[in-house]
């Protein structure tokens, strides 16, 4: 038989290794807590355009991963209840007020997330059907496994529960694996870091020790509900650039307070 002309001749090629898959994220699903002094920048009050961005940049760069993101937002930039509350105005007014500055907050960040090229959903506590969707439980985990950001809006719905206290609650709710408690400091000290220059970070702490040390991680609501329920919390810096990525990859950011 006569051999094939050379253009038919098969060359067996070298199979083609594939590059390393990318390290898979520590987290699956986070219910993250945002501050809404977060949203100031270096502003005195309100919402700041470019610091917003940013954090959705942050936000964005997780959800590539495959993490599925909840996000409580307080609304200290636009309203404190305790601060109503402390010059006289009736509490459970003042937190409703509150409340509702956490829904400013909320269509502010979805906004800027929608633009972003991110889906996200704004899910209310307290009825307020024309401006945004009243937060139930399963279209919640519907969103989040669709890969749709959720933003939970005016706290718990009630007064006298601070946001941490819903970020807790909503944490245990969606059956996050963890809670992320985005500040000023990259994570939680010995002392304050601004005033003592020998204070140092802790990397991880229980709950318990935390407590007895008088560490202020939450307020004591939202911290013996994460304990009760035994949902981690990691404080870290949101000024960071990359910190949120790192936390959800499982380095060495910020602290983690455990069970």
């Amino acid at each position: 038989m006569l051999p094939l002309p050379s253009r038919y001749t098969w060359r067996l090629s070298t199979p083609r290794t594939d590059p390393e898959s990318p390290p898979m994220p520590a987290h699956q699903r986070i219910l993250l807590k945002l501050s809404g002094e977060a949203l100031m920048g270096d502003d005195a009050f309100g919402i700041n355009r470019a610091t917003i961005v940013r954090i959705v940049d942050e936000i964005a760069d997780v959800t590539r991963l495959g993490v599925q993101v909840a996000i409580v937002i307080g609304g200290g930039n636009i309203f404190r209840g305790v601060a109503g509350g402390s010059v006289g105005m009736d509490r459970a007014t003042a937190d409703y007020m509150g409340m509702l500055a956490t829904v400013m907050n909320s269509l502010a960040l979805a906004d800027t997330m929608n633009k972003a090229g991110l889906v996200a959903r704004v899910m209310s506590a307290i009825g307020i059907e024309q401006v945004v969707e009243p937060y139930v439980r399963p279209k919640a985990l519907q969103y989040l496994e669709e890969g749709k950001v959720v933003v939970f809006a005016a706290g718990t719905g009630n007064p006298f529960f601070t946001t941490d206290t819903a970020a807790a609650l909503r944490g245990a709710e969606i059956g996050a694996e963890i809670v992320l408690k985005a500040t000023k400091v990259d994570g939680v000290y010995t002392a304050d870091p601004n005033k003592d220059p020998t204070a140092t970070r802790y990397t991880s702490i229980s709950f318990d020790e935390a407590m007895a040390r008088n560490l202020q991680v939450m307020d004591a609501t939202a911290f013996a509900l994460c304990r009760d329920q035994k949902l981690p919390v990691r404080v870290f810096s949101i000024f960071k650039p990359g910190a949120l990525r790192n936390v959800v990859m499982g380095a060495d950011e910020g602290t983690l307070v455990h069970v």
